[in-house]
C-alpha cells in the first residue's frame, strides 16, 4: 500500500507540476523506494516506466529476476527482458512510440542511455524528475525509521562483540573482517559500505583503507562502519585508544566528543542545515583545533549512505521533520592520528532530535 501511496504521488506530481506524461525511473534504489523490489542489474536493463496519463506502472527487469520479483515488486505490470532482447526496442513496443515528454533521473541515467532512449522517442521532450525524487527520499516515514533503528541495532552489537575479541598483533584488515562477520552473522543483508578500520597515523585519513598495519600500544583506532536492514543503512564512527593514550590524545578525543553533542543539540526543525555543522565547527576552533576539520559535519542517511541533505556550514536550507541524517566531526592530525564520532540522528514529529544510534561516546581503551 506504502508503494501504491508514494506511485500515486509521483503521478499527480508529473500531471499538475511538470506536465508531463511519463517518467522512466532506472535507478535501482529508486525503483525499490516506488516498488519494493531491489536488484542490481548489472549492465541489464531494469526501468520503472510511470504512465501518468493511465495512472499505469510498469517495470522493467531482467528475465532472470521476474520470478523473484513476482509477489514482491509493487508494478501493475512486469516485463521481462531476455539477454538477446533489444530492451529499448522491447520498451517502446510495450508502452508506445508517441511519447511527446518524459522525465528521466538526469543525475543517473548515462549519455548511452539517453541516446538509446532519443532513438525511439526523438522529438520528446525530457525533463529531470531527480529533484522531485529525493525531496519524496528527503522526509523518512516512522516505519523508515525503524528499518534503519534495526540496521544500527545490528551495527552496534557487533562493534561490541569485535571491540572483546580484538588481540595483540591483529592487522586493520584483520579487524576489518572480524566486524563485518559479526554483521552479517546478526542479521544484515549485506554491508552498507566498505568498512573503514583504521589504526596509528591512519586514523587521520578520513577516508582511509585498512591495510596490514598492526595495532599497537598507543593508537587511535577508528572505526566507520554500517549494515543494511530492509534496504536502509545505518552509518557510525566511534574513536578507540589503544593502550593508555596520552593527555593530548584525550584532549583531542573529548574536543570531538563535545562537538558531536553540540552539533546534536543544534538540530531543530526550522532552523537552517548550517547550524548543525557550525556549532561543532566552532566549538572545534575554539580549542584551536579547527584547521583539522577539514570536512562537512555530516550527510542524508536511509536507502543509501550518502543522500540528501548536505550538513554543511554554508546550507541554509531548513531542518524539516522527518529528515534523517549524520553527524560527525572529526579532528585530523597527521603524525598522530584521528578522531571521529558519528551518530545517526532524525527530527521527529515534534520537530525535536531523535539520535537514533546509541553505542557509548565516553572515551575507552582497549588493552592488548
Amino acid at each position: 500500500m506504502v508503494y501504491t501511496t508514494k506511485q500515486k504521488r509521483l503521478i499527480t506530481y508529473l500531471k499538475e507540476e511538470m506536465k508531463t506524461e511519463h517518467a522512466i525511473i532506472m535507478s535501482p534504489t529508486n525503483i525499490y523506494y516506488y516498488t519494493g523490489f531491489y536488484s542490481d542489474p548489472h549492465e541489464r536493463f531494469f526501468a520503472l516506466s510511470v504512465d501518468a496519463k493511465n495512472e499505469k506502472t510498469i517495470l522493467f527487469l531482467p528475465s532472470l529476476d521476474k520470478s523473484a520479483a513476482e509477489g514482491v515488486a509493487q508494478a501493475d505490470e512486469l516485463v521481462a527482458v531476455e539477454d538477446t532482447d533489444n530492451p529499448y526496442e522491447k520498451f517502446s513496443e510495450t508502452i508506445g512510440t508517441q511519447l511527446q515528454s518524459y522525465g528521466c533521473e538526469k543525475g543517473f541515467i548515462t549519455l548511452a542511455q539517453y541516446e538509446q532512449l532519443a532513438n525511439y522517442y526523438p522529438n520528446a521532450d525530457v525533463y529531470d524528475i531527480q529533484p522531485y525524487i529525493a525531496s519524496e527520499r528527503l522526509k523518512k516515514s516512522r516505519d523508515e525509521i525503524e528499518h534503519v533503528k534495526e540496521a544500527i541495532k545490528v551495527a552496534e552489537q557487533a562493534l561490541a562483540k569485535t571491540i572483546e575479541n580484538i588481540e595483540s598483533g591483529m592487522t586493520e584488515l584483520r579487524i576489518k573482517t572480524l566486524l563485518e562477520n559479526e554483521m552479517m552473522a546478526l542479521g544484515a543483508e549485506k554491508i552498507a559500505f566498505d568498512t573503514i578500520v583504521l589504526s596509528g597515523k591512519n586514523s587521520a585519513l578520513p577516508h582511509g583503507v585498512p591495510g596490514d598495519k598492526k595495532i599497537e600500544n598507543g593508537d587511535f583506532l577508528l572505526f566507520d562502519f554500517g549494515a543494511t536492514v530492509n534496504g536502509y543503512h545505518s552509518d557510525l564512527t566511534r574513536t578507540f585508544i589503544v593502550g593508555k593514550g596520552t593527555d593530548e590524545q584525550k584532549e583531542i578525543y573529548e574536543t570531538v566528543r563535545e562537538a558531536n553533542e553540540k552539533a546534536i543539540e543544534a538540530v531543530k526543525a526550522g532552523l537552517p542545515l548550517k547550524n548543525v555543522d557550525r556549532a561543532a565547527r566552532d566549538y572545534i576552533a575554539a580549542k584551536d583545533y579547527g584547521e583539522f576539520f577539514t570536512h562537512r559535519i555530516g550527510h542524508g542517511l536511509g536507502l543509501e549512505v550518502h543522500e540528501e541533505p548536505s550538513i554543511h556550514n554554508e546550507n541554509e536550507q531548513l531542518m524539516e521533520r522527518g529528515m534523517l541524517f549524520t553527524i560527525e566531526p572529526g579532528i585530523y592530525l597527521k603524525q598522530l592520528g584521528g578522531v571521529r564520532i558519528e551518530d545517526d540522528v532524525y527530527i521527529d514529529e515534534e520537530g525535536e532530535v531523535e539520535v537514533l544510534s546509541s553505542f557509548g561516546k565516553e572515551m575507552t581503551h582497549i588493552s592488548i
